[in-house]
């Protein structure tokens, strides 16, 4: 514990985080540099800084991240059309190195040679936080106190909080959600209470940013789309940044009844996890994508793409953004998306993603005069198909041939 002089605490300025501040300082005798990110998760970040100031910190880090996390980690994402285990979109697996990489930054800023998180020892968060915080200084250390003290329950930590003097706002911790909760642009994440029972179900008024179904207009609303480079860059003809994009889309989908899913995941560690979540616009960006890729991408290369996902997709969820094979499949992924250009009009109905229409004006590999069923005047032989279909079949025929014998 000597050899730790300064450390960057990712600081919420919750409970958890802020026993954690005050634990730093009595248990590692150490400087505390907090670090608190908007990631677009709805609640004040600022509150944090008067309360990292109260308990003695001079270095505080408060930084608006909605624009970075937006561009640089979920739109990369869903180029590739990731989900994980046929359902989850990743939001809370995404967030992480992004939070990691910040970490370090400040390490580095700051002369810090630790980090610390309030991640607890059961869960992914602390693989995905300590695996991209080695990845990007190798040399520093972690501190993880869910790993290391016995505060491990609710009444324990409120106990300490009364016996070092730290501040707590009672009365908005008396009204705390039962449920475990992580929230950024991307999705709402909630696990605990009633939750861990798979059979129980959720209950209406835990979510916040969907309407039920059933409670959603009976007008479908629709949206367009523009692409470039796989990339949403406008919507309904408006050019929007990408956190501006993913905003509009919480809210439009949301109100429309869309985006909830309750799932039972396989975690990293080793267990299973039941969770519900609410990704309004990660659905719609992930239905959409896909249609606008139906019309610009080559049979090969969307069908290589789909094989590679699952592997894409179980990297970011166990935590391995940085790694050089994440890097070596962006690449070919980005590289796919040069002719990713074009306009998808989605249908917002009910709960319900629909694809009203696709275009692309320069990409499209769709040639209506070769699908159709009228006359193609002479764009496609008919005749060839017979050929075809022989050559594909000959070693069909000679394993039928040997096993009738």
């Amino acid at each position: 514990m000597s050899d730790v002089k300064k450390v960057v605490l990712a600081y919420s300025g919750g409970l958890d985080t802020s026993i954690i501040l005050k634990w730093l300082q009595d248990e590692y005798n150490c400087e505390v540099v907090t670090f608190t990110a908007d990631i677009g998760q709805g609640e004040e970040v600022e509150p944090a800084r008067a309360k990292a100031k109260a308990a003695g910190v001079k270095e505080i880090y408060i930084d608006d991240m909605r624009e970075e996390f937006a561009r640089d980690f979920v739109f990369p994402m869903f180029r590739a059309n990731a989900i994980y285990e046929g359902e989850y979109l990743l939001g809370t697996s995404i967030a992480r190195p992004l939070i990691a990489k910040r970490l370090i930054e400040i390490a580095r800023e700051t002369g810090a040679d630790a980090i610390s998180h309030g991640a607890t020892g059961k869960g992914n968060d602390q693989v995905r936080f300590e695996l991209g915080a080695y990845a990007l200084m190798p040399e520093v250390k972690v501190i993880a106190p869910w790993r290391e003290w016995d505060l491990n329950s609710r009444e324990k930590l409120m106990q300490y909080a009364k016996e070092h003097g730290i501040q707590i706002d009672f009365a908005r911790q008396s009204k705390k959600s039962p449920y475990s909760m992580d929230a950024n642009l991307l999705h709402i994440s909630y696990e605990g209470d009633i939750l861990e029972d798979p059979w129980n179900e959720a209950e209406e008024d835990m979510w916040r940013w969907s309407v039920s179904p059933e409670q959603a207009p009976d007008q479908p609303t629709y949206v367009e789309l523009t692409y470039e480079r796989g990339d949403i860059v406008a919507i309904d003809g408006v050019a929007m940044s990408p956190a501006t994009v993913m905003e509009h889309l919480n809210k439009v989908a949301g109100a429309n009844g869309i985006g909830r899913d309750d799932i039972v995941e396989n975690r990293y560690v080793g267990m299973k996890s039941r969770g519900c979540y609410e990704t309004p616009a990660g659905t719609v960006m992930l239905k959409a994508h896909r249609a606008i890729e139906s019309l610009t991408l080559d049979r090969e290369s969307m069908h290589l793409k789909d094989e590679l996902m699952p592997r894409y997709a179980k990297l970011i969820y166990n935590g391995y953004w940085w790694s050089p094979e994440r890097e070596m499949l962006q690449a070919a992924i980005d590289k796919s998306q040069e002719h990713v250009n074009g306009t998808v009009r989605m249908k917002l109905y009910k709960g319900n993603v629909y694809v009203a229409g696709r275009k692309s004006e320069k990409d499209s590999l769709f040639d209506a005069s070769i699908a159709t069923f009228e006359d193609d005047a002479g764009a496609y032989d008919q005749k060839d198909a017979a050929g075809f279909i022989k050559l594909n079949a000959l070693r069909l025929r000679i394993a039928a041939k040997r096993n009738n014998q």
